[in-house]
């Protein structure tokens, strides 16, 4: 599975921004994850997507901000973010694992990553 990110940019506090992340080969039968890294600090699970859509989850940092969805007609992943604020600047990775469910939190569960799109908030 090859894994594409886009849609990121600069946006103002309290904007927003959908990330999408394209993939090709048997998207379905992956769940996704999305991951963020602010500079100077550690990769960090953001949220998961299971294979059907059928179930999202989050950080706490980020729930009722940030909405995963999937279109598996589409082959594509999306994150929708809302109500932007400082601390959300980062590069966002699209993740994709055979073996998971939605919650999965750590990098190492992960088969196949996006290159990464910016995402820079300004305050």
């Amino acid at each position: 599975v090859q894994l594409q990110a886009s849609g990121g940019g600069l946006v103002q506090a309290g904007g927003s921004l959908r990330l999408s992340c394209a993939a090709s080969g048997p998207f379905s039968m992956y769940g996704m994850g999305w991951f963020r890294q602010a500079p100077g600090k550690e990769r960090e699970w953001v949220g998961g997507i299971s294979r059907s859509g059928g179930n999202t989850y989050y950080a706490d940092s980020v729930k009722a901000r940030f909405t995963i969805s999937r279109d598996n007609a589409k082959n594509t992943v999306y994150l929708q973010m809302n109500n932007l604020k400082a601390e959300d600047t980062a590069v966002y990775y699209c993740a994709a694992g055979l073996k998971n469910w939605g919650r999965q939190l750590q990098s190492s569960e992960y088969d196949y990553w996006g290159q990464g799109t910016q995402v820079t908030v300004s305050s």
